[in-house]
Parts: structure tokens; C-alpha cells; sequence
């Protein structure tokens, strides 16, 4: 008799314990509903800001276009500034989305984790019980005064519940084995936030340098067409005077370039994500016009203030600096000069803020910066220089046309320079200007 009232008491626990169950899970549930319809929204406010952004670009590209002026730097750099507002909107709103789902895969693995432990302990106790069923006077039992079709019948309910909890418990692991795969995703969501809060701080310090540049040029021209224009031709003066000096000095450097140690072409990936490119390597027009030696010596992409730039290849970062410090709008502004392992080495020119430090070790599609305007410019854009590797060099020397102040930024022979387009993946015509 005892062990029948066991079976009944057995069998309320295990009903109790899918009873609970069921309010629990449409609990948790509405919970993942909720952090869902939280991470719709971010997305729908992300898709926005990221219309919004494309607006400012368009704007930017064709202001681009213009004469240069005082009315025109001032709304570029007024335009820019909505635009790096913007990204740092939508970098907040990314962090915010990454939280969310953080929150929602943790919550997932843990609730799970309860459930399948609460079933567990269900089958447990009905093992147990079992066992002293199977270890008692089962002939006793059931030749007791106890409707026998009764008993059997709870034995049966008892077995099948016990079955179920078994097949619940199979399915609950599979689901377990499934949100453990997604604690790979929780480490990937989570340095992806360590990244998106790295760039909300980047872009914060870009907007900055946006502010100062606009209140320097209004403290210089006194917001006066005239002095502006005075200034220009006092920058475009020095910059040329620079240029020659620096043309001439790598006119005397000898090197003789032996192609058969350059690596094949296509061996260098893109240094910006949507590629566009503004100015070609060499005798083009545009350089006969803007250049005193005629020539450009890299490649040119269009890439607004504050635009993400990569490494082309794994390598090592031989120099960074800032030639505005010596020459205000002539060479570089910004760099980064970085030496790759397959003979060629770069530099990228005109940035806004430098990422990486001289002998840091970098891997291809690794951000080293973010384009800006800063150097010898027209407008916001990347320039990437390309040479031999063992050709090309960090240089410090005094700058006649800079008042004897030192200028420091790579140089190599004017023969190791290359078209880093032969180098860089295949394109298409909707890649040129």
C-alpha cells in the first residue's frame, strides 16, 4: 500500500513539474519577444541614419566639384560634420542592437539550462522511485485491496510521463547543444562591441579635429573671400616649393629595380571598403594640373572625413606622422607607411586619425586609420603611394621652403615608385570616375 501512495505522490510531483514549466517558458518567451522587437527597431533606426548618411555623401561628392572657395570649404567642412554626427549615431544605435543581443543569447543559454535541469531532476526522482517499486513485494502491491485495474493504470501514466520527461530531456540537449554553438556568437557580438565603442570614441575625436579645423580657417580669413583666397595661393605657393624640394631629393637617390623580385599582380586587397577611384598613377591630366612635377605618384579613392582604411597585406608599420606639422597643406598630412611581406610597401596619405604605431605588426583587412583632408588636398580622399619594399624609407631632412623646420615621411627613388592598381584586385568601370 505504501509504495502504491509513493506512485501516486510520484506522479502529482512530475505534473506539477510540467504545470510550472508551462508559464515559465511563455514568461521567458515574452522576454525573447521583447529584447526581438528592441533589436527590429535599432535595425530600423540603423537603416535610417544610414539613408541619411548616403544624403550627406552625395552632397559632399558634388560640392566636391566645385571652385574652391571659403563659402565652399566652410560648407564641407559644416557638411562633414552632419555626416560624422550621423555615424556616430548610428555606431551608438549599433552598440546599443550588439547589447540587446548580448542580453537575449545569455538569456537563451541560461533559461534553457534551467529547463533541461529541472526535467533531469524530474526523471531522477522517478528512477528513484522505480527502484524501490522494483526492490519491494510487487506481489503484495498488487493482490492488495486497491482496485488493480487502478493501480495499473497510474503505473501506466507513471511510464508514459516518465518516457516523455526521457524524450524532453533528448530534445532540451539537442536545443542545449545548439545554444552552446551560440556562445561563439556571444564572443564574436562582444568584440564586435568592443570595436563599434573604439569607433564611436574615434569618430568623437574626428568630429572634434572637424570643429577646430572650421574655427582656424574662419580665425584666418576673418570669413573674408579675399583672404581666403590669399591664403590659397600662399599654401598651393609653399606646397609646390615642397614638392620640388622633395622631387629632388628623391631624384637623387639610386636604385635599380629589378622586376623579377616584384610579386604578381592582384596580390594586395582593397584599403577601403566601397572603392572608388578619383585619380590614376602617373602622366594623367588631373596631374599635369595639380602637380609641379606633372605626375602623381600614387593612386587616389574617394573617401569621406572619417572613412575606415585597411591594410592592403600583412606587414609591419615602419612610420607614422603628420607633414602638416611641418608644411601645413603640402605632402601627406596624416600617414601611415607600412611594409608589407610579399616586396611592396605603402603609404597612405591624408588622414584624420592614425590607428597604429611605428613597428606594430599588422594583418591584411586590419584598420590602420580613417581617411580625412589633412596634406596637400582638394577635398577629402585617400591617397595610397606604392614602392619596392627595399626601396622605399622613413626620411628625415630640413625643409628649405618650410623655414628649415625637419620633415619626416617616407621617401624612395622616383624609380621605385609602381602603379598600385596592377597590385590591387580586378576592377570594373563603376569603380573610375
Amino acid at each position: 500500500m505504501k509504495l502504491y501512495q509513493d506512485y501516486k505522490k510520484l506522479f502529482k510531483i512530475i505534473i506539477l513539474v510540467i504545470l510550472f514549466a508551462v508559464p515559465f517558458a511563455f514568461s521567458y518567451a515574452q522576454n525573447v519577444q521583447d529584447l526581438q522587437n528592441k533589436i527590429n527597431q535599432k535595425d530600423s533606426d540603423i537603416a535610417k541614419l544610414e539613408e541619411e548618411i548616403r544624403v550627406y555623401q552625395n552632397e559632399l561628392d558634388n560640392i566636391g566639384e566645385q571652385k574652391n572657395s571659403l563659402a565652399k570649404s566652410i560648407k564641407e567642412l559644416d557638411l562633414t560634420k552632419k555626416k560624422l554626427t550621423a555615424d556616430i549615431t548610428v555606431t551608438q544605435k549599433k552598440i546599443d542592437k550588439t547589447n540587446l543581443k548580448i542580453q537575449s543569447l545569455s538569456s537563451d543559454i541560461n533559461i534553457k539550462q534551467n529547463v533541461i535541469t529541472n526535467h533531469i531532476d524530474s526523471i531522477k526522482l522517478g528512477i528513484e522511485q522505480i527502484n524501490e517499486f522494483e526492490q519491494g513485494n510487487i506481489l503484495q502491491t498488487l493482490l492488495s485491496e486497491n482496485d488493480f485495474t487502478e493501480i495499473w493504470n497510474d503505473i501506466d501514466n507513471i511510464v508514459t510521463i516518465r518516457e516523455k520527461i526521457r524524450e524532453d530531456i533528448v530534445e532540451l540537449k539537442e536545443i542545449k547543444g545548439e545554444l552552446e554553438d551560440t556562445r561563439a556568437e556571444t564572443v564574436s557580438a562582444k568584440k564586435e562591441l568592443t570595436t563599434l565603442k573604439s569607433k564611436l570614441s574615434d569618430q568623437q575625436k574626428i568630429v572634434i579635429q572637424n570643429t577646430n579645423e572650421k574655427n582656424k580657417l574662419l580665425k584666418q580669413t576673418k570669413n573674408s573671400e579675399a583672404n581666403y583666397q590669399k591664403l590659397l595661393a600662399n599654401r598651393i605657393a609653399q606646397r609646390d616649393a615642397f614638392e620640388k624640394e622633395l622631387q629632388d631629393y628623391e631624384s637623387q637617390l639610386q636604385y635599380i629595380l629589378d622586376p623579377s623580385k616584384l610579386p604578381k599582380g592582384g596580390v594586395l586587397s582593397w584599403p577601403l571598403v566601397n572603392v572608388f577611384v578619383t585619380q590614376l598613377f602617373g602622366k594623367t591630366v588631373a596631374a599635369k594640373r595639380l602637380y609641379a612635377s606633372g605626375t602623381h605618384n600614387g593612386v587616389d579613392f574617394r573617401a569621406s572625413v572619417g572613412t575606415p582604411v585597411f591594410s592592403m597585406a600583412d606587414g609591419t608599420v615602419l612610420g607614422v606622422g603628420d607633414t602638416d606639422l611641418t608644411c601645413y597643406g603640402a605632402s601627406f598630412g596624416k600617414f601611415v607607411f607600412i611594409k608589407y611581406n610579399n616586396g611592396l610597401s605603402s603609404t597612405f596619405g591624408h588622414l584624420s586619425l592614425i590607428k597604429v604605431y611605428e613597428g606594430k605588426q599588422v594583418k591584411r583587412g586590419e584598420m590602420v586609420g580613417y581617411s580625412g583632408n589633412t596634406g596637400h588636398t582638394t577635398g577629402p580622399h585617400l591617397h595610397v603611394s606604392l614602392y619596392v619594399a627595399d626601396a622605399a624609407k622613413m626620411a628625415s631632412k630640413p625643409s628649405v621652403s618650410c623655414d628649415g623646420r625637419i620633415y619626416r615621411l617616407p621617401v624612395a627613388p622616383i624609380n621605385a615608385y609602381l602603379d598600385a592598381m596592377y597590385y590591387l584586385p580586378p576592377t570594373n568601370s563603376s569603380m573610375f570616375k
